[in-house]
């Protein structure tokens, strides 16, 4: 893969450019965004070689689209209409029914592959991209069947090669178990922030008192609501699912120490302790 077309170059498309040309020093990388101040910066800063337009697509052997899933939606049977035969576009949405479902029958639906590198921080824009950001972490992959497989071998083995591990998935299996492992945190860290921000007004006092703990749970809080709001528009009926189950085990929570019942609540907290031998096996 020689040229390479990054539609977004902020945190993931940033990052994924960087630690594709340390491993492959003769790819071009050409930057396409909406606006051209995003690319000057991802220029000024090393992520692209080149800016771009969609209609340079028919010249890309690659084409990652890392936008937001709303826009991804609707620009991506375009891009596929751009590209040319032996051109491979993937996405690296955080949903992906409605991405998969926007394309199915679209005549170069083989030249797609739909993935979701599970990495990120709570930074966005060209300056949080960061070398490094996918070694060790997971890369959903969906439907990869319906991709030829020259292109998909040859995207895996470029992800692969950055440090990421494969991961196979429907995209329906995808949006069910993502809701609960990273959309509810997101939700919960914003409805924190707001719970703490609508009840102490003297910011100076809270930030004062807030230790590790609340910087660490409030963290993803910072994140973009340009980016989350399509994907909780996009996954809305699981992540309700999940939200109704974290908010019945929040009020059970409080139940218990109404009654106070502070034995069911050390049990509780022990029972969910074992999440951390979970954590250290994936880890």
């Amino acid at each position: 893969m020689k040229n390479i077309y990054a539609i977004g170059v902020g945190l993931i498309g940033g990052s994924l450019a960087i630690d594709i040309k340390k491993n492959n020093p003769d790819v071009v990388i050409h930057g396409i965004s909406r606006k051209d101040a995003t690319l000057e910066t991802a220029l000024s800063l090393g992520l692209i070689d080149k800016k771009a337009t969609l209609d340079d697509l028919a010249k890309a052997d690659l084409v990652i689209v890392s936008i937001p899933v709303d826009a991804t939606v609707k620009l991506l049977p375009t891009i596929l209409d751009k590209i040319s035969d032996t051109g491979l576009v993937v996405d690296a949405g955080s949903t992906k029914v409605d991405i998969c479902k926007v394309v199915e029958n679209h005549p170069k639906r083989r030249n797609f592959l739909a993935m979701h590198p599970i990495a990120g921080t709570e930074y966005s824009g060209p300056t949080a991209a960061i070398e490094g950001l996918f070694v060790g972490k997971t890369n959903i992959v969906c439907e990869v069947e319906k991709t030829t497989f020259k292109l998909q071998e040859k995207a895996l083995k470029l992800f692969s090669d950055i440090g990421m591990r494969m991961r196979y998935m429907n995209p329906e299996a995808h949006d069910k178990h993502i809701a609960y492992v990273s959309h509810l945190s997101h939700i919960s860290a914003f409805m924190l922030g707001k719970t703490v921000i609508d009840k102490e007004r003297n910011e100076r006092d809270i930030f004062d008192m807030a230790g590790s703990g609340f910087a660490s749970t409030v963290r993803l809080a910072k994140s973009s609501p340009e980016m989350w709001t399509p994907i909780f528009k996009q996954n809305k009926t699981n992540v309700i699912e999940t939200l109704e189950e974290y908010i019945n085990n929040l009020t059970h929570f409080k139940e218990l120490m109404k009654n106070d019942d502070f034995e069911a609540i050390f049990s509780e907290m022990k029972n969910t302790n074992y999440i951390k031998d979970i954590l250290n096996g994936i880890n």
